[in-house]
């Protein structure tokens, strides 16, 4: 991507200096407290052999954490290239506390397991992230409106910072970011996976409804919710995916197209394969598409033909050249040039197509 990679160099345990030096005072402490929080004997051994593994070749995780060391992120230690949880060396975030090798909190009431799909270089997988009813439900009650003095005026890109910027919420979904980056430290194919894994939440509206200044309307839900949900809306969805990229490291924008009423998503990326020469690639969140792909014909709006507005989210990451979606979307393109006036794909188009379909998790909708 042309981009230097700055590894994160934080806490680093050095089990040497612990057995070759006679510090025993120190060496009794730190045995207690593996034994203490159970597995320590386990935890050390993975560590001493994790240092001299000779297919640990990286020295990284994939938030760029060296080996060994306490991620940014409380309570992770990258231990052989994967991040894990280890609050009795690292940590645990405010308002959070350690309890039987991790991190709790007040809001961990009723457990479920959310399973989100996603592809990955034309392969189909699974994350499995565990949320939890009693933070979504903290997250509802959130007030959705903003108080300005001053005659300050307040603008849609306010409220979509409120949204993705709340502290408490952040610590519930950094766990989404770190399983993401332990299937891989390729940033560009961390980007893909969030995209897609957002792209594959199915589409609807929140059933609550809430009152904005006195007028009634539809509960609009946060990220967090919208993952509890396993459901949300076009700007909902947005909100969703700029919290990933962004915590990934991207520089993230949203377009909104205002006479159709829609959001998407702007990831930065070069000026050539970017909206409008924008410097931010054209990114729909409501079902699977490429990136890049604006061409999209929306059901009861039909493609997007107004001028959008531009917002900026974040600074950050730019996605590199010669991505197979940016070539996979002027196929797309092409093929839906050539719909004859049948509707009807033509037996090679068709071919390409549902190659395209399988590689992405397409739906026939998309060559329309």
């Amino acid at each position: 991507m042309g981009e230097s990679k700055s590894k994160k160099r934080f806490f680093s345990f050095n089990y040497k200096s612990i057995f070759e030096k006679k510090y025993w005072v120190w060496t009794v402490f730190v045995f207690s407290l593996f034994i203490f929080f159970s597995g320590g004997f386990g935890i050390i051994a993975l560590i001493a052999n994790d240092s001299h593994n000779p297919n640990s070749n990286k020295g990284y995780c994939g938030d760029d954490t060296v080996i060994n060391g306490c991620s940014e992120v409380k309570p992770y230690f990258c231990l052989s290239e994967k991040l894990i949880e280890l609050p009795f060396l690292c940590g645990c975030p405010d308002s959070f506390s350690s309890f039987n090798g991790t991190c709790v909190s007040k809001y961990h009431t009723n457990p479920k397991t959310i399973r989100l799909k996603y592809f990955l270089n034309g392969k189909e997988d699974f994350i499995d992230f565990v949320a939890y009813e009693g933070f979504a439900n903290y997250v509802s009650k959130i007030p959705r409106s903003i108080k300005y003095t001053n005659g300050y005026e307040f603008s849609r890109v306010d409220f979509k910072l409120k949204a993705i910027n709340d502290e408490e919420q952040r610590k519930f979904l950094l766990p989404l970011v770190i399983q993401i980056q332990n299937i891989t430290d390729n940033k560009d194919d961390q980007a893909k996976i969030a995209i897609s894994l957002v792209q594959n939440i199915p589409f609807g509206t929140s059933n609550k409804t809430t009152n904005f200044f006195g007028e009634v309307i539809n509960h609009s839900r946060y990220p967090y919710e919208v993952l509890y949900d396993f459901q949300g809306v076009c700007g909902e969805k947005s909100d969703l995916l700029s919290f990933l990229l962004r915590e990934l490291g991207y520089g993230v924008s949203f377009f909104y197209y205002h006479l159709e009423n829609h959001e998407a998503i702007g990831i930065k990326c070069p000026i050539e394969e970017s909206l409008m020469e924008t410097g931010y690639c054209f990114v729909e969140t409501t079902s699977p598409s490429l990136i890049t792909d604006s061409q999209i014909s929306y059901i009861g709006v039909g493609k997007l033909y107004s001028t959008p507005e531009i917002h900026i989210i974040s600074d950050g990451l730019s996605l590199g050249r010669n991505l197979k979606e940016y070539k996979d979307a002027d196929k797309l393109v092409k093929i839906r040039n050539s719909i004859d006036k049948s509707g009807l794909l033509g037996p090679f188009n068709r071919k390409v197509f549902n190659n395209l379909k399988s590689k992405y998790g397409l739906t026939e909708m998309y060559y329309r």
